[in-house]
């Protein structure tokens, strides 16, 4: 599951990088689905049309699953205590989003060995979409 120690994550290591996307109106419907999250901007063109923009647009939610992916990939499903972003800007219908982050901050908390990470979800060649933060149990 984890593919490196994180008894030896230090502050200024890396989150393994997750590319995931293009994003296409299946992945929008599939979202939809999933999270029960029917708002037609991400799903009717012409709704979105009418409130200018030029097509749908994914769901801020569905960046931050991605992110949430990559935090589970680098640390266990059970280990995330804490995980929140702020919706930073739109991310496009066809968009690859790229999601990291940083361990800014090694602590001891109720007993627990914790890693408190800064993070992002950036459109590749675009915006970063979403920034926060994590606190991931290292230990």
């Amino acid at each position: 599951m984890n593919a490196i120690d994180l008894s030896t994550v230090a502050v200024g290591d890396a989150l393994p990088v997750l590319t995931a996307g293009p994003i296409t109106p299946l992945t929008l419907a599939l979202f939809a689905g999933g999270s029960g999250d029917h708002n037609p901007i991400h799903l009717d063109p012409e709704f979105a049309a009418s409130g200018g923009f030029p097509e749908v647009f994914a769901h801020g939610m569905l960046s931050m699953a991605y992110l949430g992916r990559a935090l589970t990939d680098w640390a266990g499903p059970t280990a995330v205590r804490s995980f929140s972003v702020r919706f930073a800007a739109i991310t496009p219908l066809r968009a690859r989003v790229t999601c990291g982050g940083e361990v800014v901050e090694i602590l001891e908390r109720d007993g627990e060995r914790l890693a408190r990470l800064t993070v992002t979800a950036t459109v590749v060649d675009g915006p970063v979409t979403l920034m926060g933060d994590a606190l991931v149990r290292i230990g």
